[in-house]
């Protein structure tokens, strides 16, 4: 199963540019546009420091598990902001909406210190999950994934087509043991039923992805966003993202920025995710 770890990616708009002050002017005044210098620098990093914790923060994709609705390359911008609301009071007054089937979530996996994941919302609480010859059923009904694609290549992995596993089946990796362990607490009959206050996700490239069949449910405190635009994207795979020396990641720096023309992807720039 290929690495799913999203990359983050922190980016300080730059200061305004400060005014410059007439060589007439006394020394008072050049340390007020000292003064006003720092201030307008502080206010952007401030304001840029709050974008990226609270509003919208971008991620670059380095898997191949959400293809053809994510690449490779893909460089995202994530709105924090869309699932913020916790049932306060003030929730009504602000641009928050529930979670829905069919949202692309970014997240943090629950094992393995936490990395980000992105994928698919396909159960809800409360739902009944199964999974039969590649066909996802939620509450007995056959799921419209018009974005899904299959890799006749890839051999044959059971939970892909016989989800939730029967109860002498045995776990294999890359099935998380823990999961392997709990799953048969949420079986009824054939059906997976998806607890409160979880989320049953999945990649679009449904033969080459890590997602919930194989470690479990997100917990809604764990879904930090949806990304909603590709600002950027590059031609790339999965090697190119693998952990490497900091002279390898120079190197790689460098050798995009010399092909940087001929390695974008044009027809992707500025493109909404769906």
């Amino acid at each position: 199963m290929p690495d799913e770890t999203l990359a983050p990616e922190v980016a300080i708009a730059p200061p305004e540019s400060a005014p410059t002050p007439p060589s007439t002017e006394a020394s008072h005044e050049s340390s007020t546009t000292l003064s006003e210098y720092l201030e307008s620098l502080l206010v952007t990093v401030i304001l840029a420091l709050f974008g990226t914790t609270f509003v919208v923060q971008a991620f670059k994709i380095p898997s191949p598990s959400m293809e053809n609705t994510l690449l490779v390359g893909d460089h995202l911008l994530v709105n924090k902001f869309i699932f913020g609301g916790r049932g306060a009071w003030y929730d009504k007054l602000l641009p928050y909406r529930d979670l829905q089937r069919g949202d692309i979530i970014v997240f943090k996996y629950p094992y393995q210190d936490h990395p980000h994941f992105v994928k698919r919302v396909i159960g809800l609480p409360g739902d009944r999950l199964k999974i039969v010859d590649q066909q996802v059923y939620i509450n007995g009904k056959p799921l419209n994934e018009p974005y899904v694609v299959h890799d006749p290549a890839s051999g044959y992995d059971p939970q892909n087509y016989t989800f939730p596993p029967p109860g002498n089946q045995l776990f294999v990796p890359p099935v998380q043991p823990e999961w392997a362990h709990d799953i048969h607490k949420y079986i009824q009959g054939d059906e997976l039923v998806i607890p409160s206050g979880k989320y049953f996700a999945m990649g679009d490239n449904r033969d080459h992805s890590s997602d919930s069949r194989y470690w479990g449910f997100v917990d809604r405190h764990a879904i930090m966003g949806r990304p909603f635009l590709i600002y950027w994207s590059v031609e790339a795979n999965t090697s190119d993202y693998a952990d490497s020396s900091f002279v390898q990641r120079v190197y790689g720096v460098f050798e995009t920025l010399l092909h940087l023309p001929s390695r974008t992807r044009w027809t992707r720039m500025l493109h909404t995710v769906h």
